[in-house]
């Protein structure tokens, strides 16, 4: 049964606003427990918290105002203008206009991998930064299609939602690192046992033990999930911009099995791109969560806005690199 783009992109809003709460949730509970097995008083627990949203504040201006330019430079991106790329800045403008956002700068990455992704604070920063490869091996319509996905990350605010998810998750660890070190060391069990914190503070001493392992690693999966969900979103709304399915389709299909390494991205950088540009068999993806979805469930997501078979087993066999 066709679904549409505006269900799909609703139900991934919707999913991303709740993973979101949950590693709000995560970290209040995380900083409250470890608070309150400190201090052996409620206050602390709301103190402790109080200190580390501060630090997750500073994190996140930082993060903010340089870490567009950080990413372009990192990724060896170089600026280009009409004259250098007609098609590539006609294409983005073209999509700029139908999404109803200032047409983004336009970087160019020399790398014969087919990828692309966007950077930027909001729609008036942006840029989106694209492979040689991607436009040696697309035509203009699949060209429309990954810069429809790319600007839709631009309009729906991905670049904040990535950035707020990773300053949570990257405050979650520091919180969870410090109070691990200081019961190593003995800091927190001596306080408490100095204070006599009785039963309910041994209790949240246990608590804030536990979740303080396993927080960290339950708030970077939450973190994959939003970044997955943020990409079916930018899908579906590429489809909104360009109203052609087919043309992502094939980018998807045609990105998926190529076999080229795109050397520019590494572990920080590869959540922003097109698709997952560290593929299975190389070293570096070695103890890596995907940040993507599978490319061949994003190509059966967008054959649902037509009514299309879903990928046969077979064919699914070379899409497997990028996951």
């Amino acid at each position: 049964m066709a679904t549409t783009f505006y269900a799909q992109a609703s139900a991934n809003r919707r999913n991303s606003f709740l993973l979101v709460l949950v590693v709000v949730g995560l970290l209040a509970t995380l900083g409250f427990l470890i608070g309150f097995a400190w201090s052996g008083q409620a206050w602390g627990g709301v103190g402790w918290l109080g200190i580390f949203g501060l630090v997750a504040i500073v994190m996140a201006i930082g993060s903010y105002l340089a870490g567009d330019r950080l990413v372009l430079t990192v990724s060896g991106a170089r600026e280009v203008t009409e004259a250098d790329r007609p098609q590539l800045v006609n294409v983005v403008r073209e999509i700029a206009l139908a999404a109803g956002i200032p047409a983004p700068r336009v970087y160019l990455i020399e790398d014969s991998a087919p990828n692309a992704f966007a950077t930027g604070r909001d729609p008036r920063h942006a840029s989106i930064a694209v492979t040689t490869g991607l436009l040696d091996k697309l035509d203009r319509e699949e060209l429309q299609g990954v810069i429809g996905h790319e600007l839709s990350h631009v309009r729906n605010y991905d670049i904040r939602y990535a950035l707020l998810v990773g300053v949570l998750v990257g405050t979650i660890a520091l919180l969870a690192d410090f109070f691990l070190r200081a019961t190593f060391w003995g800091g927190v069990g001596r306080r408490s046992d100095s204070k006599g914190g009785g039963g309910l503070q041994a209790l949240a001493f246990a608590l804030a033990l536990v979740l303080a392992i396993l927080a960290p690693i339950f708030a970077r999966l939450v973190q994959l999930a939003v970044s997955r969900q943020r990409e079916y979103l930018a899908d579906a709304s590429s489809i909104e911009l360009t109203r052609n399915p087919y043309g992502l389709e094939r980018a998807l299909a045609k990105v998926g099995a190529d076999r080229d390494v795109l050397e520019a991205a590494n572990r920080a950088t590869q959540h922003l791109y097109f698709a997952n540009p560290i593929k299975k068999w190389e070293e570096r993806s070695r103890g890596l969560f995907s940040t993507h979805p599978p490319i061949a469930e994003r190509i059966n997501r967008l054959r649902e806005l037509t009514g299309e078979q879903p990928l046969a087993a077979g064919d699914t066999a070379g899409l497997t690199g990028l996951e």
